[in-house]
């Protein structure tokens, strides 16, 4: 996997600790970006750190759960897979903003939470050292389909698209740039993000939008061709 300037190619290339950014509905995969807008001080910190460090920051959601409650604790219970990201990109606002962006390197199993003193927290981490290697079956992927379940929900909703590039992209970029891009809740992007692999996961995107359709426009006027 190559990331920005880095190279990931086996688990001796990750660190056993990463700071998390724990954020609701986010979702970053292997090989994607993800933009930033960060202003609470204790991750302009983590963002420090990870700039004077190794660049890299653990991308999580809050465990559904904790979505649930009207008000997010201090500490929340976190979901129990998230994705490694490196900062590629850093921008100061001026304002005491920081504008970055995460490149995915690979999802990550959370262990136990490491003690420390600083204002961010950090756990130990198992990676799912697969996501490494282009090891991926592109060909298993029902790419009509998708795009048949992106073109319904884009009709439904009244939206465009650039069709050149979405035919131009490759399996794993359609589905994953898909995958992220999608307004599904917290619930659908982490099961998206759980998939085992990208047939899996693309099987999940278009069940997830087909019931999307059909819950909120009725099943006659979405069928998907």
């Amino acid at each position: 996997m190559q990331v920005g300037n880095a190279r990931y190619l086996t688990a001796e290339d990750l660190p056993e600790t990463v700071p998390v950014f724990p954020i609701s509905g986010a979702l970053l995969l292997p090989g994607g970006q993800l933009p930033l807008n960060i202003f609470e001080p204790r991750y302009l910190a983590m963002l420090d750190a990870a700039m004077a460090g190794n660049r890299l920051t653990g991308m999580i959601q809050p465990a559904l759960t904790e979505v649930q409650a009207d008000i997010l604790p201090e500490r929340p219970a976190l979901a129990p897979v998230g994705c490694i990201g490196r900062v590629t990109s850093f921008t100061e606002t001026g304002d005491g903003r920081y504008i970055v962006s995460l490149a995915g390197v690979c999802r990550f199993r959370l262990l136990d939470e490491v003690a420390s003193s600083k204002p961010y927290r950090s756990f130990h981490i198992a990676p799912f050292v697969a996501d490494l290697t282009s090891s991926e079956d592109e060909m298993q992927v029902d790419r009509s389909g998708l795009l048949s379940a992106f073109r319904a929900y884009l009709e439904a909703n009244k939206l465009e698209a650039d069709w050149e590039s979405v035919e131009r992209a490759s399996n794993i970029t359609l589905v994953n740039s898909l995958s992220m891009m999608s307004p599904f809740g917290p619930a659908e992007k982490q099961a998206l993000l759980e998939a085992p692999d990208l047939k899996t996961r693309a099987e999940t995107l278009i069940a997830i939008t087909e019931i999307v359709l059909a819950r909120n426009f009725g099943e006659g006027d979405t069928m998907l061709q």
